[in-house]
């Protein structure tokens, strides 16, 4: 393990079991397949991709929501995948998580006082009054205060729910916070008051973030390096910075294109190049060859014969792309 590693996810898989057929057999399906990355303390690292591409079984794995099939996830020096789902409270502690809707992540019936309080009261020996005194400090960081301590969830708008979660996730100051889609459900102009919120807090609590998104251009505002997911594998993985700016798989640069443009001439022949290439299905099946071939721009004939390995990049990070076997000299040998 690297010295300032915090979280360390090494080959993970994770694999769901269908209902029972006609056959009597199950089926099933690999959402993860042989994921591998890091994150340092103090980091944030950003995971994007389409829906269905495995960003959320990761989280679910770390967390301890689904159990993995293969592979290991090491939080500081403890292993997590040989635990069962219910992490020990010295885990849980450690870890928290905030969810993409706020409203069905908070329990209706408690008060925001109970919500916030309710890991301090639980994790902790702090008195009623101390842990009050607590949740004040908490909602304070997320620009709410101590008026709203009585209020319910049903009361706010969806961008202060988020504060709430957000409150309550960093009650006992963790060390890795999972957001899965935090800011999904909000209004664009939430949407940046949380980000910046989160960035703040990262900073001043020298927390890392795993952050689950499907928009580039808001991950990249907030993470140190990026992982782009398609089908289950990370095809791309590097620093914020130059993932964004210069994508080197063609499916990280599919993700830039769908970006709104401020220009209607330019937004408009990119959308015109986008409607002339042929409409086709994502693979789904375990053959050999690259995830991405049936709808990459830039297919080679070893594309549909050899699943590619991950290829260095220039400017860092790595990617899964064949255009790069040439760099390495790595296509024979693969």
């Amino acid at each position: 393990m690297r010295e300032n590693s915090l979280l360390e996810v090494n080959n993970l898989s994770v694999t769901y079991r269908g209902p029972l057929g006609l056959n009597l057999r199950r089926n099933s399906f690999q959402a993860v397949k042989g994921v591998t990355f890091s994150i340092d303390s103090g980091q944030t690292l950003g995971v994007v991709g389409e829906s269905g591409s495995g960003k959320s079984s990761i989280a679910n794995a770390i967390l301890g929501l689904v159990k993995p099939s293969a592979g290991s996830i090491r939080l500081g020096k403890t292993e997590l995948a040989e635990m069962n789902l219910h992490y020990p409270p010295f885990v849980r502690r450690q870890m928290q998580a905030v969810f993409q809707d706020p409203f069905s992540s908070l329990n209706q019936s408690m008060t925001v006082e109970d919500i916030v309080g309710e890991p301090l009261k639980v994790h902790t020996s702090m008195s009623r009054v101390e842990r009050r005194q607590r949740v004040i400090e908490l909602l304070e960081t997320v620009s709410l205060s101590k008026e709203h301590l009585k209020r319910y969830p049903h009361q706010f708008s969806g961008g202060q729910r988020q504060r709430i979660a957000i409150a309550s996730a960093l009650a006992l100051e963790p060390r890795l916070v999972v957001l899965d889609e935090p800011v999904s459900a909000l209004d664009v102009s939430t949407q940046n008051q949380i980000i910046n919120l989160l960035y703040k807090r990262r900073d001043a609590l020298g927390i890392a973030y795993l952050l689950i998104a499907h928009d580039l251009a808001l991950v990249h505002h907030i993470s140190d390096r990026i992982a782009v997911m398609y089908l289950g594998r990370i095809v791309e993985e590097g620093p914020a910075d130059r993932v964004y700016s210069s994508p080197a798989h063609p499916y990280t640069r599919a993700l830039l294109d769908a970006v709104p443009l401020l220009d209607p001439a330019r937004q408009r022949l990119r959308r015109a190049a986008r409607k002339s290439l042929a409409a086709v299905e994502a693979l789904h099946d375990e053959t050999p060859g690259c995830s991405y071939r049936n709808r990459c721009p830039k297919v080679m004939a070893v594309c549909r014969g050899r699943t590619p390995p991950a290829f260095a990049v220039d400017g860092g990070g790595v990617t899964s792309c064949y255009l790069y076997a040439e760099k390495e000299k790595n296509v024979s040998g693969t």
